[in-house]
C-alpha cells in the first residue's frame, strides 16, 4: 500500500490514531513524510475522498466532545473513550486544520471542493469557541480561514470577515503587534464585501475605531496605510472615525498628532467624489474651524493647529491650494474682524501661516490682486486695538518675509520692517508685543536676503536693551545672538559695548548669560595665545569692573575647566609683574615663548584693576573647584603656584578692596599652602574689636572652617563666654590655671558675632556641626549659664560695672536655645537637648515670671526695666520654641510643657506683653497635627492630640480676654498691642481654619463672639437715632473686632470658616435678640463691603433673615432707638440678600 493510500485510510474515526500518528511524523522534521507532498501527489478522485473523510472525521470529534466543553476536561463517564480526552480531541481538529491548509494549495480548476468547504466552515465555527490556552490551534484556523479568502474560494466573505476580525482583535492583545497590524493590512479588502449598516458587523466597526485609539497603529506604516483606507470605506464611517479622533486628541502627543495629521492628508489625497466632498467639509474644514474659534487655554487647541499646520507645510500643489481657498473662504475672512480677539488672534495665525491663500485656477492678475489684499490684511492686523493679535501678526509677518522675500515687492518689505522695528519694537502698551518682535525678527534672519535692509534699521532698537521687561531684553539680546551666528550685521553696530557692559553688571541670571554668550570670544578669545586673554580681561576691568566680575562669573559654562585655570595662572603673572616678584622657570620660559606677542600693561599703583583681577581669579577659582578636587595633580599644582606668592601679595595690595579676595584665595587653598597667613588668622580673630562688623570677620571664619579649624574658634568663643562670667573670688583662684599665650580681654559681645555667623551660613554650620557632639556641648553648657546673669540684670536694683550687659545675656539665652535645637537635629538618639529646653522653661517659669507682675509705686525707680527685660526673656524662648516645632523637632512632652508655660505667662499680669511671641508657638502646635487625609495612626492619637488641642484653643481664648481687657483699661497700648499680634493672628487662624471639627474649630467661635459682645456694647449705649450708623469697612468697627475681621479678611479660606461659624451660631439660636442680630449684620455688611465668600454670606444672611422677623412686631412698639436699629438691620439684610 502506497503513502497516499495509507493516510487515505487513515483519515476516519476508527484509525484516528493512525492519522495523528501520520501528523506527528510530518511535524518531525527529522521524518520524511510530508503531507503537503502526498496530497499534491493524490489524483483528484482521491483529493475529493480525502476531503469527504476529513468532513467525516471532524463531525465524528466535534459530535462526540464539542468545543464548549474542551475547558472543561470532559465528562467523567467519557473518561473510557480516548476520543472523549479534549486534548485528542484537540488533536485531531489540528490535524484537519493542517490538512486543510495543505488541500487549499493543492486545489486544482475544476475539483469539486464542497466537504473541504464543509469541513473550513466546522473550523471557522470551532475559532470563536476555542479557549484562550489554545493559541496554536486558533493560529492554523486563521491561518485556514485568510488563505481561503485570498484563494478566492465559495463563501469567501465569510471565511474573510472571520480572519479579519481575529486580526484586528489580536492587534489588541499582542506586545508586539507588528506582524499581526501587517495580515490586518492584507486583509483590508475584506472590508469591502462587509455591510457598514449590518448589526452583525458593530463588533468590527467598534475596533475599527480603537485602532485610532492605539499608537501603536499609528506609528507603524501598514498600520497607517489600514487607518488611511478606513476613510475610503464607507462615507457615513468618515464622520465616525473624525469624531472617535476629536476625543481622543487631548491624549496624543505631539509626535503623535503629527501622524493623525499625515493620515488625514494622505486620505484626502486618495478620496474622490463623494468622499473628498465629506473629507474636506467634516474633517479638515471642521479643524480649520475650531483652530479659529476654540479657546487658547483648550486642552486640544495645540493639537488642532498642530493638525492644520501640516495641511499648510503642504501648500504650493495645485491640489492643495484649491482646498485651502475653498474651505478658508467662508471661515477666515470674517474671523479676522471678528469682535473677540481670541478669535481674531487664532484667525491671524492660521491666515499668516497659510499665506498665499489663492485659487490656482484663477489669472495671474486676480492672484496678484488676491495676495496684494491679504498683504494690506496683515499690515492692518499689524495695528489691531488688542496685543494678542498684534503679537500674532508679528509672528505671521516675519515667516511671510522669511518665506517670501524674493517674491514681494521692496516698498513692502520695507513698510513691514519699518512698522515693527519703529513701532512695534517699541510698543509701550504691551511688554508682549515688543518681545515678540525681536523673537520673530530672527525667523527673517533666517533669509539671507534680508541682511542688508536689516544691517541698517537693527541700530535703531539699540535701547531695547534696557527695556523695564525683563523677558523683552531676553528677546533683544537672543536677536543679537543670531545677528552674530549668521553674520548679519556686527553686533556692536547693533548695541554699543557699553550699554552691553553696563547692562550685564546689573541684570538677572538670564539676562547675563546671555551677554556673556554674545562677548564671550570678544573677551576670551580661546584661540588666541594666554597673554591675550590677559589683555582682554584687563581692558573689560578697565571698561566695566561690575560686568567683568559677571563675566568670568559664566565664563566656565562656555570653554573647559583648563582654560579657566590657565587664565587664573595668566593672571597671576600680571600680578607678579605689577609687584615686580621674581618669577618663576616657567614663567620666564612663558615669556621667552611669547616675546612677540601682545604683553599686558603693566599695572604699577593702580590697585582698583590690581583688586579686580585679584577677584575674578577668585571667582575663576570657584567655578573650577569641583574639576580640581577631581583631579589631584592639577590641584596641588595650582596650590603650589598661589601659595608662592599670596605671602607677597598680601604684603603688597594693602588696600581693602584687594584684601577681601585675597582671604577668599586663601581659604581655597589648604592652611600649609599660605603658612603666613593661616597662623595669624585666630590671632587676628582674637584682636578684633568689640563692635566689628561681619564684613571684618566673616572671610576669617570663612577660612578657618575651610581649613578644618573650625574647634579652634568654638574654643575661643566658649573660652571667650565663660571667662565673661561674673565668679566668685574663692572660685576663681581655685580655678585659675597657668596658660602661656597672648593676652587678650574676653569679648561675649564678638564671640556671640562669631557664633551667629558660623551658624548662620550653611558651609561653615556643616563644618561646625561636624565637630561631634563634645565640643558643642561645652558651648552649649558655656551659654545655659548666662542664665545667671539674666537674673542678675533682673532682681538687681543697681548697675553693676562688672556684669556683662544686658542685652548680651539675653543674645546668649536665645542662642543656647538655638543650639540645642542644632544639637538635637544631629542627635542620633534620646531627648537630651529638648530636656534641656524643657528645665529652662521651667527656669523661666519659676525665675523670671515673678518679674512679669505689675509694679506698685512702691517699687524703685531702679528696677523700671524688668517687666520689659522679662518679657524679653520670655519671648525669645518662645520664639526659639516655635522654630524647634518649626523644623519637626519637638515631641508631646515638649509641647506639653512649652504650653503650661504658655499658660502661666499669660496668667502674670503683664503676661499681655508676650502675646506676640505666644501666638507662633500655638500656630506651630496646631500646624504639627493639621489633619491627613492617609493618616493611618489618627484614631490611636486623637486622644492626646485632643487635649493639646484644646489647650491651644484655650490658651486662644485667653490671648482675646487679654486684647480685649487692654483695650479696656489703656485704649492707646491696648492698640499697640494688638497690632503686634496682627501677623500672630494671621498665621494661626489660616491653621485652625483646616480643622472642621473640635476643639480647634471653637476658636473661630471664640472671635465670632468677641466681635458680638464688643458691637453690642457699643449699640446698647446709643441714645439717639441719629447715632445708628451701618459700618462699611473695618475701620468703622470697634477696635479689637477691627483687628480681628481685617486678620480674617484677609484669606478666603479663613473667611469661610469664619462665616460657617456666624451660620452654625445662628441656627442653633444663641443669638436672638435684635441688638445681637444687628450686630451680626453690622459685621457681614463689613464682609460684604470686602468683596470676600458670598456664598457663606448670604447663606449667614439668610441665618440672620430666620431670625430678624421675630422683632417686627415688638420693634413697633419700642423706643426710637430699638425701632432705628431695627430699619437699619433690615436694609443691611436686603443689600446683603441682593449681591
Amino acid at each position: 500500500m502506497s503513502k497516499r493510500e495509507a493516510f487515505l485510510e487513515a483519515v476516519c474515526k476508527e484509525n484516528v490514531e493512525d492519522f495523528l500518528r501520520f501528523i506527528q511524523l510530518h511535524k518531525d522534521k527529522t521524518e520524511p513524510f510530508d503531507v503537503e507532498e502526498v496530497v499534491q501527489e493524490m489524483a483528484r478522485d482521491q483529493r475529493e475522498a480525502l476531503w469527504g473523510r476529513l468532513a467525516s472525521l471532524l463531525q465524528d470529534v466535534l459530535l462526540e466532545l464539542p468545543p464548549e466543553r474542551w475547558e472543561e476536561g470532559g465528562d467523567e463517564g467519557m473518561q473510557e473513550q480516548p476520543a472523549a480526552d479534549p486534548k485528542h480531541a484537540m488533536a485531531v481538529v489540528d490535524g484537519v486544520t493542517l490538512v486543510s491548509i495543505v488541500s487549499l494549495k493543492a486545489l486544482e480548476d475544476g475539483d469539486a471542493y464542497s466537504a473541504l468547504l464543509e469541513t473550513a466552515s466546522r473550523l471557522s465555527d470551532v475559532l470563536e469557541s476555542l479557549p484562550v490556552s489554545e493559541a496554536p490551534l486558533q493560529r492554523h484556523i486563521h491561518s485556514l480561514c485568510e488563505a481561503w479568502w485570498k484563494k478566492g474560494l465559495q463563501e469567501r466573505e465569510k471565511f474573510g470577515r472571520t480572519a479579519f476580525l481575529k486580526s484586528l482583535q489580536k492587534c489588541f492583545t499582542l506586545k508586539k503587534p507588528g506582524a499581526e497590524i501587517q495580515r490586518v493590512w492584507s486583509l483590508h479588502d475584506v472590508l469591502l464585501s462587509l455591510d457598514y449598516t449590518s448589526e452583525d458587523n458593530k463588533p468590527i466597526i467598534n475596533l475599527l475605531l480603537q485602532c485610532f485609539q492605539r499608537p501603536t497603529y499609528i506609528r507603524n506604516d501598514d498600520g497607517k496605510r489600514f487607518l488611511v483606507f478606513l476613510f475610503s470605506w464607507n462615507v457615513d464611517f468618515i464622520w465616525v472615525i473624525h469624531g472617535t479622533i476629536k476625543n481622543q486628541l487631548q491624549f496624543y502627543s505631539k509626535t503623535m498628532t503629527t501622524h493623525i495629521a499625515e493620515i488625514y492628508f494622505r486620505a484626502w489625497k486618495k478620496a474622490g467624489g463623494d468622499f473628498l466632498e465629506n473629507m474636506e467639509s467634516s474633517c479638515i474644514q471642521d479643524f480649520m474651524q475650531n483652530a479659529v474659534f476654540l479657546r487658547r487655554a483648550s486642552p486640544v487647541y495645540a493639537k488642532v493647529r498642530q493638525i492644520v499646520s501640516y495641511f499648510h507645510t503642504r501648500a504650493g500643489c495645485k491640489s492643495v491650494d484649491k482646498m485651502l481657498y475653498n474651505l478658508y473662504r467662508p471661515i477666515l475672512w470674517k474671523a479676522l474682524s471678528a469682535p473677540n480677539f481670541e478669535v481674531r488672534a487664532n484667525a491671524t495665525l492660521l491666515f499668516t501661516e497659510a499665506f498665499p491663500i489663492h485659487d490656482p485656477d484663477q489669472s495671474n492678475e486676480s492672484i496678484d490682486e488676491s495676495i496684494q489684499k491679504q498683504l494690506d490684511t496683515a499690515m492692518g492686523l499689524l495695528d489691531d486695538p488688542h496685543p494678542t493679535v498684534r503679537s500674532n501678526a508679528t509672528l505671521g509677518v516675519c515667516k511671510i518675509l522669511a518665506k517670501c522675500w524674493e517674491l514681494l515687492p521692496p516698498t513692502i518689505i520695507t513698510d513691514f520692517l519699518k512698522k515693527l522695528v519703529m513701532e512695534l519694537a517699541s510698543d509701550s502698551s504691551s511688554a508682549d508685543v515688543r518681545c515678540s518682535v525681536f523673537k520673530c525678527l530672527t525667523i527673517v534672519l533666517d533669509n539671507a536676503l534680508s541682511h542688508p535692509v536689516l544691517e541698517k534699521l537693527l541700530p535703531t532698537l539699540k535701547y531695547s536693551l534696557h527695556d523695564n521687561s525683563e523677558k523683552v531684553r531676553t528677546a533683544f539680546l537672543d536677536m543679537l545672538i543670531k545677528v552674530k551666528a549668521v553674520r548679519a550685521a556686527k553686533f556692536w553696530d547693533v548695541c554699543n559695548m557699553d550699554h552691553l557692559l553696563a547692562r550685564l553688571a546689573i541684570d538677572s541670571q538670564s539676562v547675563s548669560k546671555r551677554i556673556v554668550d554674545l562677548l564671550f570670544k570678544s573677551f576670551f578669545p580661546v584661540n588666541e595665545p594666554e597673554k591675550e586673554w590677559c589683555c582682554r580681561c584687563i581692558t573689560l576691568i578697565q571698561m566695566n569692573p561690575m560686568a567683568a566680575r559677571k563675566f568670568y562669573q559664566y565664563a566656565h559654562k562656555h570653554t573647559a575647566p583648563t582654560n579657566i585655570i590657565k587664565l587664573m595662572f595668566a593672571i597671576r603673572r600680571v600680578l607678579n609683574r605689577c609687584i615686580q616678584v621674581d618669577c618663576d622657570q616657567t614663567d620666564i620660559n612663558d615669556s621667552n615663548k611669547e616675546n612677540s606677542m601682545a604683553v599686558p600693561p603693566l599695572l604699577g599703583k593702580d590697585m582698583a584693576v590690581a583688586s579686580s583681577l585679584l577677584e575674578v581669579v577668585v571667582i575663576l577659582w570657584r567655578s573650577v573647584q569641583k574639576a580640581l578636587k577631581q583631579n589631584d595633580e592639577a590641584q596641588k599644582y595650582t596650590y603650589a603656584k598661589f601659595g608662592s606668592v599670596m605671602a607677597k601679595y598680601f604684603q603688597a595690595f594693602e588696600d581693602e578692596r584687594c584684601t577681601v579676595p585675597l582671604i577668599h584665595l586663601a581659604s581655597f587653598m589648604p592652611p600649609a599652602s599660605v603658612p603666613t597667613f593661616s597662623c595669624g588668622v585666630l590671632s587676628r580673630l582674637r584682636k578684633m574689636d568689640s563692635g566689628a562688623s561681619s564684613a571684618q570677620y566673616g572671610q576669617l571664619l570663612d577660612c578657618i572652617c575651610s581649613w578644618g579649624q573650625a574647634a579652634d574658634v568654638l574654643e575661643l568663643i566658649a573660652d571667650w563666654l565663660s571667662e565673661s562670667l561674673p565668679k566668685q573670688a574663692d572660685k576663681a583662684t581655685a580655678s585659675r590655671k597657668v596658660r602661656i599665650q597672648e593676652t587678650v580681654e574676653a569679648k561675649p559681645e564678638l564671640a556671640l558675632a562669631y557664633m551667629e555667623y558660623l551658624f548662620s551660613h550653611a558651609s561653615t554650620r556643616e563644618k561646625v556641626l561636624a565637630l561631634g557632639d563634645k565640643p558643642l556641648k561645652q558651648l552649649h553648657t558655656n551659654l545655659g549659664n548666662w542664665k545667671s546673669v539674666l537674673y542678675s540684670h533682673l532682681s538687681s536694683t543697681t548697675d553693676d560695672p562688672h556684669c556683662p550687659s544686658m542685652e548680651t545675656a539675653l543674645k546668649a539665652f536665645t542662642y543656647h536655645g538655638r543650639l540645642g535645637a542644632h544639637l538635637q537635629h544631629i542627635s542620633s538618639e534620646g531627648r537630651d537637648y529638648l530636656l534641656s529646653l524643657e528645665h529652662v522653661a521651667a527656669w523661666v517659669a519659676d525665675r523670671v515670671l515673678p518679674f512679669l507682675a505689675k509694679q506698685t509705686e512702691d517699687d524703685s525707680e531702679d528696677s523700671e526695666n524688668s517687666p520689659p527685660l522679662a518679657a524679653q526673656i520670655a519671648e525669645s524662648f518662645l520664639t526659639v520654641c516655635s522654630d524647634v516645632l518649626l523644623v519637626g523637632l519637638g515631641d508631646e512632652t515638649f509641647k506639653g510643657q512649652i504650653l503650661h508655660l504658655c499658660s502661666l505667662i499669660l496668667l502674670s499680669e503683664a503676661g499681655y506683653l508676650c502675646i506676640p511671641a505666644v501666638l507662633p508657638f500655638l500656630k506651630e502646635v496646631a500646624n504639627s497635627y493639621v489633619p491627613e487625609d492617609n493618616n493611618k495612626d489618627q484614631e490611636n492619637q486623637e486622644d492626646a492630640v485632643t487635649v493639646i488641642l484644646g489647650v491651644v484653643a484655650n490658651i486662644f481664648q485667653k490671648i482675646i480676654e487679654l486684647l480685649a481687657r487692654r483695650l479696656r483699661k489703656d485704649p492707646e497700648e491696648g492698640k499697640q498691642l494688638c497690632q503686634s499680634a496682627v501677623c500672630g493672628l494671621t498665621d494661626f487662624l489660616q491653621v485652625a481654619q483646616i480643622w472642621d471639627r473640635a476643639p480647634l474649630s471653637g476658636v473661630f467661635s471664640t472671635v465670632f463672639a468677641v466681635i458680638i459682645v464688643e458691637k453690642r456694647h457699643l449699640l446698647q449705649k446709643i441714645t439717639h437715632p441719629e447715632e445708628v450708623i451701618t459700618p462699611e469697612s473695618v475701620e468703622d468697627m470697634p477696635p479689637l473686632s477691627c483687628i480681628l475681621l481685617s486678620v480674617i479678611l484677609k484669606s478666603p479660606a479663613t473667611t469661610r470658616s469664619f462665616l460657617a461659624e456666624v451660620s452654625s451660631s445662628l441656627d442653633s439660636e444663641a443669638i436672638n435678640s435684635l441688638i445681637e442680630l444687628a450686630a451680626v449684620l453690622h459685621v457681614l455688611t463689613v464682609i460684604k463691603h470686602a468683596g470676600k465668600s458670598k456664598a457663606g454670606l448670604k447663606s449667614a444672611a439668610v441665618s440672620v433673615q430666620q431670625q430678624l422677623h421675630r422683632h417686627a412686631v415688638t420693634s413697633l412698639d419700642s423706643t426710637d432707638v430699638q425701632r432705628v436699629i431695627y430699619e437699619s438691620a433690615v436694609m443691611a439684610l436686603n443689600a446683603i440678600l441682593q449681591i
